[in-house]
This record gives structure tokens, C-alpha cells and sequence, in this order.
């Protein structure tokens, strides 16, 4: 595909403030059978993926390309929930880098899985979703602040060989990528435990408990933002661990947990090394 005119002269379109997460609107379900033709799809092979995810079987009195096949294909994604518009994404970018239901004798379809999700990306950007595909995976993505500071965690933790608490901060995203709906809880569980994995490493005190950590090391964060940290921890003990009936948190109490846990292993790595 071309390169546009405002790709060459780096003009875009800011970020909207995200309004979508659980819905894949008509405009997104078209949108994306766009970028897959423009990345090198065409109507048979899509309809193969297509129905591999919804597990349909292909109409097998539709022979031609256009109109026929590209219409089914269309209305199979239009007609299908909305997480499974997200399930067929990843199945796409899947099929571009493995070279899967493209034509065999393409070459570079990994520059054009790369392109896909680029484009994909950028749609989700300008058109406020809480989405991202990254890895491969749709994963969720929160404000420009929240991705920074998880993003920085990670290299940092990645840097130190932090592996452990790495794998959780990410366990953490996962949670809160998860579909139909977000396993909030186990993102607080994740979170937290990053947390005092870091807090054990870097007071070498490899067996308490983070509550007992932050009594047994009331110098690990400036005061009065000990205080902060050790309500966190009873709220995420109280809602990732000993849920109540009827009062689950919300998304937004969950991604403020694992924002709030990234910025505090980033701080405590970042003590350690000065």
C-alpha cells in the first residue's frame, strides 16, 4: 500500500480520550475488513479465518470474490458479538506472521502483519478505544499516563532482571484485557503481588507478607506516601483477596491498582540503584 500523503508529511490525528472497551461498533467491524484487504487479504482466504474463529461454516454457494464472498465475510463479522471482533484481530495479525492463509508465494508478509497492526492501532488511537493490539494480543489500553507509567515499570523490572515481578505487572495487564469482561480481581491480585515481590527483593526479606514489609520497613517510600501504600494493600487484600458479596470492584478501581503498583516498583528499583 502506498504511503499517504499525511504518513509522508507526519501529520496525524491526537489521541481521543477513550469511550470504547466493551463494544466493537459497525464502523470498526468495516474498518477492519478494510486493513486486512489493504494488507495483502483478499475475500477467500479471510472468510477461511473468519469462520475458523466464529466456527461457521463457509455459505459453499458463494464461488466469486466480489461480491459474494467479500459480502459474506461482512456479514459474518457484523453479525458476531462483539468480543469475537476483537478474537478475529488477533487471528489476523496471527495469520501475517505466520504466513497462514496468505498466499504462499507472498513475500514480507511479516512487514505486513506489522502494518496491520499499525493500522489497526491507529484506528483504536483516534477513535477512543481501550484497546491495543501489542504481542499479538489485544490488550487493554488505559490513558496516555497509565501506559507510560506501566510501560517504564516494566523496563525497569525487565532491566534488573526482576523477572518474577515483571511476569506479574503483565499477568496484571492480561487480567484487564480479559474478554467478555476483565478478570478485575485477579488484575489487583496480579498488581499487588508484583509489588511485594519487588518490596521483598529490595529489603531482602524474601518471606513477609507486603502489609507486614510495610511495618517492618516504615522507610521504603516517603512519608505521608507510606500511608497511601498501606491503604492500597488493605484495599487490594479486601478486593482481590477477601471479596465481599455484592461489592465487586470496578474496572477503573482495578486499573488504578495496577497503575498505582507500576509507579511503586518503579520507585523502588529506581531507590535501590541511586
Amino acid at each position: 500500500m502506498p504511503e499517504r500523503f499525511s504518513s509522508k508529511h507526519g501529520f496525524s490525528q491526537p489521541d481521543a480520550e477513550i469511550s470504547i472497551r466493551h463494544d466493537a461498533p459497525d464502523e470498526l467491524r468495516s474498518v477492519l475488513v478494510h486493513i486486512a484487504y489493504e494488507c495483502g487479504f483478499s475475500p477467500t482466504p479471510l472468510r477461511e479465518l473468519v469462520c475458523r474463529v466464529l466456527r461457521k461454516r463457509p455459505n459453499p454457494q458463494n464461488w466469486s470474490e466480489y461480491p459474494n464472498v467479500d459480502q459474506e465475510v461482512r456479514g459474518l463479522i457484523d453479525n458476531c458479538a462483539w468480543f469475537e471482533v476483537y478474537d478475529v484481530i488477533e487471528e489476523i495479525h496471527r495469520a501475517f506472521e505466520s504466513g497462514d492463509l496468505v498466499t504462499k508465494q507472498r513475500r514480507g508478509h511479516e512487514h505486513e502483519g506489522h502494518k496491520f497492526a499499525e493500522e489497526i492501532n491507529r484506528y483504536f488511537r483516534v477513535n477512543g478505544y481501550g484497546w491495543q493490539l501489542a504481542d499479538g494480543q489485544i490488550q487493554v489500553k488505559g490513558s496516555e499516563s497509565f501506559e507510560e507509567t506501566i510501560h517504564s515499570a516494566r523496563q525497569v523490572l525487565a532491566e534488573t532482571a526482576r523477572n518474577t515481578a515483571d511476569t506479574e505487572l503483565h499477568q496484571a495487564l492480561l487480567d484487564l484485557s480479559r474478554r467478555p469482561e476483565a478478570d478485575v480481581t485477579g488484575a489487583i491480585q496480579h498488581s499487588i503481588a508484583a509489588l511485594e515481590c519487588v518490596m521483598r527483593d529490595v529489603t531482602g526479606d524474601p518471606k513477609s507478607t507486603l502489609g507486614d514489609l510495610l511495618k517492618r520497613y516504615p522507610d521504603a517510600f516517603p512519608k505521608p506516601v507510606d500511608q497511601s501504600v498501606e491503604k492500597a494493600w488493605g484495599y487490594a487484600s479486601e478486593m482481590g483477596r477477601h471479596l465481599r458479596e455484592g461489592r465487586p470492584p470496578t474496572f477503573e478501581e482495578a486499573e488504578l491498582i495496577v497503575g498505582l503498583a507500576g509507579v511503586l516498583c518503579r520507585y523502588l528499583v529506581r531507590k535501590v540503584r541511586t
